[in-house]
Protein backbone atom coordinates (compact mmCIF):
# COMPACT_ATOMS: atom_id res chain seq x y z
CA UNK A 1 0.00 0.00 0.00
CA UNK A 2 2.68 2.65 1.20
CA UNK A 3 4.76 2.00 -2.06
CA UNK A 4 1.26 2.24 -4.15
CA UNK A 5 0.71 5.71 -2.51
CA UNK A 6 4.50 6.62 -3.11
CA UNK A 7 3.67 5.92 -6.73
CA UNK A 8 0.75 7.49 -7.10
CA UNK A 9 2.18 10.93 -5.41
CA UNK A 10 4.75 11.02 -8.13
CA UNK A 11 2.62 10.20 -10.69
CA UNK A 12 0.43 13.74 -9.47
CA UNK A 13 3.48 15.53 -8.91
CA UNK A 14 4.64 14.79 -12.66
CA UNK A 15 1.52 15.03 -14.30
CA UNK A 16 1.55 18.49 -12.69
CA UNK A 17 4.90 19.64 -13.34
CA UNK A 18 3.92 18.63 -16.98
CA UNK A 19 0.81 20.58 -17.23
CA UNK A 20 2.63 23.31 -15.52
CA UNK A 21 5.46 23.46 -18.13
CA UNK A 22 2.82 22.79 -20.84
CA UNK A 23 1.31 25.95 -19.61
CA UNK A 24 4.57 27.84 -19.56
CA UNK A 25 5.02 27.20 -23.06
CA UNK A 26 1.71 28.22 -24.14
CA UNK A 27 2.08 31.55 -22.26
CA UNK A 28 5.49 31.85 -24.34
CA UNK A 29 4.21 30.92 -27.45
CA UNK A 30 1.02 33.64 -26.76
CA UNK A 31 4.05 35.75 -26.66
CA UNK A 32 5.64 35.24 -29.51
CA UNK A 33 2.16 35.07 -31.35
CA UNK A 34 0.91 39.09 -29.81
CA UNK A 35 5.08 40.27 -30.93
CA UNK A 36 3.97 38.42 -34.69
CA UNK A 37 0.55 40.32 -34.40
CA UNK A 38 2.00 44.03 -33.36
CA UNK A 39 4.30 43.65 -36.55
CA UNK A 40 1.81 42.78 -38.84
CA UNK A 41 -0.73 45.09 -37.62
CA UNK A 42 -1.97 48.56 -39.06
CA UNK A 43 -0.02 50.70 -37.45
CA UNK A 44 3.22 47.83 -38.75
CA UNK A 45 5.58 48.38 -35.71
CA UNK A 46 6.39 46.06 -33.22
CA UNK A 47 6.59 47.04 -29.80
CA UNK A 48 8.03 44.25 -28.07
CA UNK A 49 11.52 44.82 -30.12
CA UNK A 50 13.25 46.16 -27.41
CA UNK A 51 12.08 42.96 -25.35
CA UNK A 52 12.68 40.35 -27.69
CA UNK A 53 15.67 41.53 -29.71
CA UNK A 54 15.76 37.83 -31.68
CA UNK A 55 12.64 37.58 -32.38
CA UNK A 56 12.12 35.57 -35.33
CA UNK A 57 10.21 36.91 -38.44
CA UNK A 58 10.34 36.80 -42.24
CA UNK A 59 9.47 40.44 -43.21
CA UNK A 60 12.31 42.69 -44.71
CA UNK A 61 11.90 46.13 -42.32
CA UNK A 62 13.03 49.12 -40.84
CA UNK A 63 14.74 49.36 -37.15
CA UNK A 64 14.61 52.87 -34.95
CA UNK A 65 18.47 52.22 -33.69
CA UNK A 66 18.89 56.36 -32.25
CA UNK A 67 16.71 59.22 -32.13
CA UNK A 68 19.04 62.09 -30.94
CA UNK A 69 20.95 65.24 -32.56
CA UNK A 70 24.45 64.58 -33.69
CA UNK A 71 25.99 65.62 -30.19
CA UNK A 72 23.99 63.32 -28.16
CA UNK A 73 21.85 63.59 -25.18
CA UNK A 74 23.67 64.79 -22.41
CA UNK A 75 25.41 67.12 -24.80
CA UNK A 76 28.61 68.20 -23.56
CA UNK A 77 29.07 70.75 -21.15
CA UNK A 78 25.00 71.26 -20.49
CA UNK A 79 23.68 72.16 -17.30
CA UNK A 80 20.06 72.49 -18.46
CA UNK A 81 17.12 70.78 -16.93
CA UNK A 82 17.36 68.25 -19.90
CA UNK A 83 20.41 67.02 -19.63
CA UNK A 84 20.26 66.57 -15.30
CA UNK A 85 21.11 63.66 -14.27
CA UNK A 86 21.98 62.20 -17.48
CA UNK A 87 26.43 62.31 -16.84
CA UNK A 88 25.89 60.27 -13.71
CA UNK A 89 23.05 57.70 -15.09
CA UNK A 90 22.50 57.66 -18.96
CA UNK A 91 19.37 56.69 -20.74
CA UNK A 92 20.47 54.05 -22.83
CA UNK A 93 17.58 55.07 -25.34
CA UNK A 94 19.31 58.14 -26.11
CA UNK A 95 21.26 57.21 -29.04
CA UNK A 96 22.46 59.07 -32.41
CA UNK A 97 19.96 59.35 -34.99
CA UNK A 98 20.06 55.94 -37.07
CA UNK A 99 18.05 53.34 -39.15
CA UNK A 100 18.57 49.99 -39.60
CA UNK A 101 17.33 48.07 -42.74
CA UNK A 102 16.74 44.38 -42.98
CA UNK A 103 16.32 42.49 -45.80
CA UNK A 104 15.18 38.94 -44.56
CA UNK A 105 14.88 37.31 -47.52
CA UNK A 106 18.57 37.28 -48.34
CA UNK A 107 19.75 37.84 -44.43
CA UNK A 108 21.43 41.10 -44.68
CA UNK A 109 21.54 44.33 -42.77
CA UNK A 110 22.51 47.93 -43.90
CA UNK A 111 23.10 51.05 -41.74
CA UNK A 112 21.86 54.92 -42.34
CA UNK A 113 24.26 56.76 -40.82
CA UNK A 114 27.41 55.90 -39.42
CA UNK A 115 26.90 57.70 -35.51
CA UNK A 116 29.39 57.89 -33.12
CA UNK A 117 27.09 55.44 -31.32
CA UNK A 118 27.79 52.89 -34.08
CA UNK A 119 29.15 49.88 -32.02
CA UNK A 120 25.64 49.24 -29.84
CA UNK A 121 23.71 49.80 -33.04
CA UNK A 122 25.58 47.59 -35.38
CA UNK A 123 25.03 45.04 -32.35
CA UNK A 124 21.68 45.75 -32.07
CA UNK A 125 20.77 45.14 -35.73
CA UNK A 126 23.34 41.73 -36.07
CA UNK A 127 20.77 40.46 -33.46
CA UNK A 128 17.70 41.69 -34.63
CA UNK A 129 18.75 39.44 -38.03
CA UNK A 130 18.28 35.74 -36.53
CA UNK A 131 19.55 33.77 -39.86
CA UNK A 132 23.06 35.44 -40.40
CA UNK A 133 25.84 34.98 -38.07
CA UNK A 134 27.34 38.13 -38.77
CA UNK A 135 28.61 40.89 -36.06
CA UNK A 136 29.13 43.72 -39.22
CA UNK A 137 26.23 45.24 -41.43
CA UNK A 138 26.59 44.75 -45.02
CA UNK A 139 26.69 48.09 -45.78
CA UNK A 140 26.56 51.66 -44.62
CA UNK A 141 24.44 54.67 -46.16
CA UNK A 142 25.67 58.47 -45.34
CA UNK A 143 23.74 61.56 -45.29
CA UNK A 144 26.13 64.44 -45.34
CA UNK A 145 29.69 64.86 -43.38
CA UNK A 146 28.20 66.05 -40.08
CA UNK A 147 29.87 64.93 -36.82
CA UNK A 148 26.81 62.51 -35.87
CA UNK A 149 26.49 61.06 -39.37
CA UNK A 150 29.89 59.79 -40.38
CA UNK A 151 32.09 59.84 -37.21
CA UNK A 152 31.34 56.53 -36.43
CA UNK A 153 33.03 55.49 -39.57
CA UNK A 154 36.51 55.77 -37.52
CA UNK A 155 35.72 52.40 -35.67
CA UNK A 156 36.00 50.60 -38.40
CA UNK A 157 39.43 51.45 -38.30
CA UNK A 158 42.77 49.72 -37.45
CA UNK A 159 42.21 51.06 -33.89
CA UNK A 160 38.73 49.39 -33.51
CA UNK A 161 37.61 46.26 -35.79
CA UNK A 162 39.87 47.07 -38.64
CA UNK A 163 36.94 46.41 -41.16
CA UNK A 164 38.00 44.80 -44.29
CA UNK A 165 35.92 46.45 -47.27
CA UNK A 166 32.78 47.10 -45.30
CA UNK A 167 30.46 48.94 -48.36
CA UNK A 168 29.67 52.78 -48.01
CA UNK A 169 27.35 54.78 -49.80
CA UNK A 170 28.04 58.14 -50.10
CA UNK A 171 27.27 61.27 -52.58
CA UNK A 172 30.40 62.55 -54.78
CA UNK A 173 31.15 65.42 -52.54
CA UNK A 174 31.07 62.82 -49.51
CA UNK A 175 33.03 60.84 -51.32
CA UNK A 176 35.87 63.39 -51.96
CA UNK A 177 35.73 64.37 -48.30
CA UNK A 178 36.20 60.56 -47.45
CA UNK A 179 38.92 60.38 -49.75
CA UNK A 180 40.69 63.09 -49.11
CA UNK A 181 40.84 64.05 -45.43
CA UNK A 182 42.89 62.08 -42.95
CA UNK A 183 41.73 60.27 -40.89
CA UNK A 184 39.08 59.22 -43.28
CA UNK A 185 41.38 58.55 -45.93
CA UNK A 186 42.98 55.74 -43.95
CA UNK A 187 39.88 53.83 -44.24
CA UNK A 188 40.78 53.91 -47.75
CA UNK A 189 44.08 53.00 -47.81
CA UNK A 190 43.84 50.13 -45.78
CA UNK A 191 40.34 48.75 -47.48
CA UNK A 192 39.11 48.54 -44.35
CA UNK A 193 35.99 50.72 -46.79
CA UNK A 194 34.96 50.69 -50.00
CA UNK A 195 33.38 53.27 -51.28
CA UNK A 196 29.89 53.18 -53.73
CA UNK A 197 29.07 56.07 -55.37
CA UNK A 198 25.77 57.51 -55.24
CA UNK A 199 23.86 59.77 -58.07
CA UNK A 200 21.13 61.65 -57.16
CA UNK A 201 17.57 60.43 -57.92
CA UNK A 202 19.31 57.19 -59.01
CA UNK A 203 18.42 54.29 -57.32
CA UNK A 204 20.51 51.29 -55.69
CA UNK A 205 18.74 47.89 -56.03
CA UNK A 206 20.18 45.87 -52.75
CA UNK A 207 18.13 42.89 -53.79
CA UNK A 208 14.88 41.77 -55.70
CA UNK A 209 12.32 44.26 -54.45
CA UNK A 210 14.42 45.98 -52.14
CA UNK A 211 16.24 49.30 -53.25
CA UNK A 212 17.60 52.92 -51.95
CA UNK A 213 17.36 56.07 -53.86
CA UNK A 214 19.41 59.49 -52.33
CA UNK A 215 17.62 62.98 -53.40
CA UNK A 216 19.35 66.40 -52.56
CA UNK A 217 18.01 68.36 -49.79
CA UNK A 218 19.18 71.78 -48.80
CA UNK A 219 21.03 72.10 -45.29
CA UNK A 220 24.77 73.47 -44.51
CA UNK A 221 26.78 71.59 -46.75
CA UNK A 222 30.53 73.02 -45.76
CA UNK A 223 32.05 69.54 -46.56
CA UNK A 224 29.35 67.21 -48.57
CA UNK A 225 26.21 67.81 -50.17
CA UNK A 226 23.23 66.32 -48.08
CA UNK A 227 20.88 63.54 -49.33
CA UNK A 228 17.68 62.32 -48.46
CA UNK A 229 16.80 58.92 -48.87
CA UNK A 230 13.70 56.54 -50.22
CA UNK A 231 14.34 53.25 -49.17
CA UNK A 232 11.22 50.88 -51.13
CA UNK A 233 10.98 47.56 -49.90
CA UNK A 234 8.74 44.44 -51.29
CA UNK A 235 5.39 45.91 -49.98
CA UNK A 236 5.93 49.44 -48.30
CA UNK A 237 8.31 52.07 -48.66
CA UNK A 238 9.61 54.96 -46.34
CA UNK A 239 11.51 58.43 -46.35
CA UNK A 240 14.47 59.27 -44.42
CA UNK A 241 15.37 63.26 -44.01
CA UNK A 242 16.77 63.49 -41.02
CA UNK A 243 18.51 67.00 -41.77
CA UNK A 244 16.99 69.46 -43.77
CA UNK A 245 17.10 73.47 -43.28
CA UNK A 246 13.17 74.18 -44.09
CA UNK A 247 11.09 72.71 -46.01
CA UNK A 248 10.15 75.34 -48.01
CA UNK A 249 13.78 75.67 -49.26
CA UNK A 250 13.76 72.06 -50.39
CA UNK A 251 12.45 71.99 -54.37
CA UNK A 252 10.00 68.98 -53.72
CA UNK A 253 6.73 69.80 -51.99
CA UNK A 254 6.52 67.51 -48.33
CA UNK A 255 3.18 67.22 -48.12
CA UNK A 256 3.16 66.02 -51.11
CA UNK A 257 6.03 62.88 -50.77
CA UNK A 258 4.44 62.12 -47.44
CA UNK A 259 1.29 60.98 -49.16
CA UNK A 260 3.45 58.69 -51.55
CA UNK A 261 4.79 56.46 -49.43
CA UNK A 262 4.18 53.88 -45.76
CA UNK A 263 6.68 56.24 -43.44
CA UNK A 264 8.43 59.36 -43.25
CA UNK A 265 11.16 59.77 -40.64
CA UNK A 266 11.77 63.42 -40.72
CA UNK A 267 13.63 66.38 -38.99
CA UNK A 268 12.41 67.55 -35.91
CA UNK A 269 15.53 68.86 -34.54
CA UNK A 270 14.00 71.74 -32.42
CA UNK A 271 10.18 72.25 -31.08
CA UNK A 272 10.62 75.44 -31.35
CA UNK A 273 12.59 78.67 -30.98
CA UNK A 274 12.62 79.12 -27.32
CA UNK A 275 15.27 75.79 -26.61
CA UNK A 276 18.51 77.50 -27.81
CA UNK A 277 18.30 81.05 -25.99
CA UNK A 278 22.24 81.27 -26.11
CA UNK A 279 23.14 80.33 -29.79
CA UNK A 280 21.80 82.54 -33.06
CA UNK A 281 18.89 79.91 -34.07
CA UNK A 282 19.03 81.20 -37.85
CA UNK A 283 22.42 79.64 -38.28
CA UNK A 284 21.36 76.17 -37.33
CA UNK A 285 18.12 76.38 -39.29
CA UNK A 286 16.06 73.17 -39.09
CA UNK A 287 11.65 72.24 -39.21
CA UNK A 288 10.60 73.32 -35.71
CA UNK A 289 7.58 70.74 -35.12
CA UNK A 290 5.50 73.28 -34.26
CA UNK A 291 5.64 74.35 -37.84
CA UNK A 292 5.35 71.19 -39.43
CA UNK A 293 2.53 70.41 -37.61
CA UNK A 294 1.09 73.58 -39.25
CA UNK A 295 2.14 72.24 -42.83
CA UNK A 296 0.91 68.72 -42.12
CA UNK A 297 -2.45 69.83 -40.69
CA UNK A 298 -4.20 69.29 -44.10
CA UNK A 299 -3.04 65.66 -44.17
CA UNK A 300 -5.88 62.75 -43.60
CA UNK A 301 -5.45 60.73 -40.07
CA UNK A 302 -3.94 58.08 -42.04
CA UNK A 303 -1.14 60.18 -43.87
CA UNK A 304 -0.35 61.82 -40.48
CA UNK A 305 0.46 58.87 -38.99
CA UNK A 306 3.16 58.28 -41.53
CA UNK A 307 5.18 61.11 -40.03
CA UNK A 308 7.85 59.70 -37.45
CA UNK A 309 9.32 62.88 -36.24
CA UNK A 310 13.36 62.00 -35.54
CA UNK A 311 16.86 63.55 -34.94
CA UNK A 312 16.40 65.64 -31.88
CA UNK A 313 18.23 68.08 -30.10
CA UNK A 314 19.13 67.53 -26.45
CA UNK A 315 16.96 70.40 -25.52
CA UNK A 316 13.74 68.90 -27.20
CA UNK A 317 10.77 68.80 -25.33
CA UNK A 318 9.35 65.42 -26.95
CA UNK A 319 11.98 63.22 -25.68
CA UNK A 320 10.30 63.22 -22.68
CA UNK A 321 6.62 61.36 -23.63
CA UNK A 322 5.05 63.14 -20.35
CA UNK A 323 5.42 66.69 -21.73
CA UNK A 324 2.96 68.95 -23.03
CA UNK A 325 4.92 69.27 -26.55
CA UNK A 326 5.52 65.57 -26.69
CA UNK A 327 1.50 64.93 -26.22
CA UNK A 328 0.82 67.96 -28.58
CA UNK A 329 2.57 66.08 -31.27
CA UNK A 330 0.76 63.00 -30.58
CA UNK A 331 -2.80 64.54 -30.15
CA UNK A 332 -2.76 65.82 -33.62
CA UNK A 333 -1.99 62.40 -35.06
CA UNK A 334 1.80 62.15 -35.78
CA UNK A 335 4.33 60.04 -34.00
CA UNK A 336 7.77 60.47 -32.30
CA UNK A 337 9.91 58.21 -32.94
CA UNK A 338 11.14 55.60 -30.46
CA UNK A 339 14.28 53.11 -30.39
CA UNK A 340 14.02 49.98 -31.39
CA UNK A 341 10.70 50.17 -32.96
CA UNK A 342 10.29 48.11 -36.30
CA UNK A 343 8.41 48.71 -39.40
CA UNK A 344 7.54 46.29 -42.10
CA UNK A 345 8.56 47.40 -45.92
Amino acid sequence: MTLFLRHSSYFILSSLLLASCNQKKEVEAKKNEQTVIEMNDSSSISKTAEDAPRHQTTKTRLVILGTIQDAGSPQITCKKSCCEGLFEDPDQRRKVVSLGLIDALNNTTYLFEATPDIGSQVKKLTQLETNSESEMVDGIFLTHAHMGHYTGLMYLGKEAMDAKNTPVYAMPRMKSFLENNGPWSQLLVRENIHINALRSDSSVQLSNGLKVTPFLVPHRDEFSETVGYKIEGPNKSALFIPDIDKWEKWSKDIVTEIRKVDYAFLDATFFDAKELNNRDISQIPHPFIIESLEKFGDLNKIDKQKVIFIHFNHTNPVIDRTSKAYKLTTLKGFRIAQINEQFEL
